[in-house]
């Protein structure tokens, strides 16, 4: 653990904020907070900069935008639409990207800032999840990661509406579908939402409204909420050498911590300053403003969206009538179903695998994937299933490109959303098995050496060598299966939790999770072979 002091230029202005505000040490002893080091802990930190980079730019475009579906004359510098009847919503658009100096700029760093924050969340997710740096005690800053990428989903959906051309406005006539084929509510939600027959006149003011003010400010407190919780518990660590579950092994908050989390602000900043300046997204001057009776050929939405499309692009078109009422089951089962089961799965998981393994101890360093086969196939599995589902967000792009059927794309990724995460659970978990295997051999048996020995009878056989000791503990740091606790005591008592349906249900499903768990501990010889050359009269080496 670091015992590193604060510089005599930060001792004077946290001493001075101690004795004004009564903290004590407080200051003093947080600038001393180590930090675990390792590359995959930047995926969240890029998800913060690019929601600071976000607000920033969001604050930028508010001053020029017009959130209004008064219809305008355009008559700016974009020649093509000049003349061209729209709402001032798409003509003050038009405005920041031609007319304002810098507008196309922010408003390009803006949309790209969007995209990155919602694949550095996901990405940091994925990250949490296969190490199982969401159990305890860190599960409710897991609960407010799902939430944030919840709200991430809506307000990139929210944002990109905004400008009312062609490609926003199809996107909100899916809106519009959904919330209507809501059952008995439905009509009411979509004439609530949008203040009377599709498309009205109040929607792009209150998605403003919301996206601005509602959705901004939750994020912002579940940020804050997010990094308050993991400075208290401390960040999870990888398993490397020095670190236990009770020492944080690391490098101090300052000066190193804050000199590199710097840089990343600043590397993240410029890639999206560069990707804002070379690289195009959201021609809106392209679409036109919107027009219910158009659409845009191959139109797709951001990624994140891309698995809403997917599933209603690949459901069947199933509608039941009855009682003079028709539930429409094709739009309302995408909406609500694939997303459901992957955001609802990923909620419940860690209180789940709290209860099939026993396991309630505090965690506090992360696993290897490898030593958790079945939440690593799991997790496969939901990306499977996810990524499935994005790509048939895009399947007329598909076919057009790679000159297929349309409707043969449509009954592959049918058959692909439930074959696609089964193939991926049993690939992933042999492949987790295998990869313990190789483990369990390295520790028991060492590594190869290049060095082949002669024993006198003649029988050659490679000498192996223990591995490097950074790289053993790595290898120990998993913790083998724990056999379960017998279901009845000596005098057939049954154990709590085992009675009934819940507690049969629980015991099999920990025998699947633990019963073909690959040991990896060190033997008593570990290279066996070895010390048995070794203690031969003689030997000869050849080296290759």
């Amino acid at each position: 653990m670091s015992e590193a002091t604060a510089p005599k230029a930060v001792e004077a202005p946290l001493t001075f904020l101690d004795d004004r505000l009564g903290s004590t040490t407080f200051f003093k002893r947080n600038m001393k907070k180590v930090f675990p080091d390792h590359w995959s802990f930047m995926l969240g930190e890029i998800a913060l900069y690019s929601f600071i980079i976000l607000l920033l730019t969001g604050t930028f475009l508010t001053l020029w935008f017009q959130p209004s579906m008064t219809e305008t004359v355009y008559d700016g510098s974009y020649t093509k639409l000049q003349g061209v009847t729209m709402s001032e919503a798409y003509a003050s658009t038009l405005h920041i990207s031609f007319d304002v100096r810098g507008g196309l700029l922010m408003r390009q760093i803006h949309h790209w800032a969007a995209v990155l924050f919602m694949a550095s969340i996901l990405a940091h997710m994925l990250r949490v999840f296969f190490t199982g740096a969401y159990r305890k005690p860190r599960e409710l800053n897991w609960l407010i990661g799902i939430g944030m990428f919840t709200l991430g989903m809506l307000e990139g959906l929210f944002g990109y509406s905004l400008p009312d051309d062609l490609l926003s406005g199809t996107g909100l006539r899916i809106t519009q579908g959904v919330a209507e084929s809501i059952p008995v509510v439905g009509t009411y939600i979509y004439m609530f939402l949008f203040g009377g027959e599709f498309p009205g006149q109040d929607i792009v003011p209150r998605l403003y409204m919301l996206h601005i003010l509602l959705i901004p400010g939750l994020l912002l407190g579940m940020v804050t909420a997010h990094m308050m919780i993991m400075w208290v518990q401390k960040h999870t660590a990888m398993p490397v050498k020095h670190q236990s579950e009770h020492q944080v092994y690391g490098y101090p908050f300052y000066p190193v911590f804050m000199a590199k989390t710097g840089a990343y602000f600043l590397f993240t900043f410029g890639v999206l300053a560069l990707l804002g300046a070379f690289a195009q997204i959201n021609p809106i001057w392209l679409f036109g403003p919107y027009d219910p009776g158009a659409i845009s050929s191959g139109s797709q939405p951001d990624w994140y969206m891309g698995v809403l499309e997917g599933a209603l692009r690949i459901m069947p078109n199933w509608e039941v009538s009855a009682w003079g009422h028709t539930v429409s089951f094709n739009v309302l089962i995408p909406a609500l179903v694939p997303l459901g089961i992957v955001f609802g799965g990923a909620a419940a998981w860690p209180f789940v695998e709290q209860w099939v393994t026993g396991d309630k101890r505090h965690h506090h360093v992360n696993d290897r994937p490898r030593n958790a086969p079945v939440r690593t196939a799991t997790g496969m599995a939901a990306v499977a299933f996810y990524g499935l589902l994005w790509l048939a967000g895009a399947n007329d792009v598909i076919a057009e490109k790679f000159h297929v059927s349309l409707f043969a794309t449509t009954w592959f990724f049918r058959a692909a959303f439930f074959l696609g995460p089964i193939v991926a659970f049993i690939v992933t978990k042999r492949i987790c098995l295998g990869l313990q295997r190789r483990d369990a051999d390295v520790v028991g048996h060492g590594v190869e050496s290049g060095v082949i020995m002669m024993s006198p009878d003649g029988k050659f056989s490679e000498r192996h060598e223990a591995p490097r000791d950074e790289e053993r503990h790595v290898l120990l740091s998993k913790e083998n299966a724990r056999p379960e606790a017998p279901a009845r005591d000596a005098r057939g008592i049954p154990a709590p939790g085992t009675k009934g349906p819940i507690g049969h249900l629980r015991s099999r499903l920990n025998r699947a999770w633990t019963f073909d768990d690959i040991p990896v501990e060190e033997h008593e010889h570990p290279h066996g072979e070895q010390a048995e050359i070794e203690g031969g009269a003689a030997s000869h080496e050849v080296r290759h």
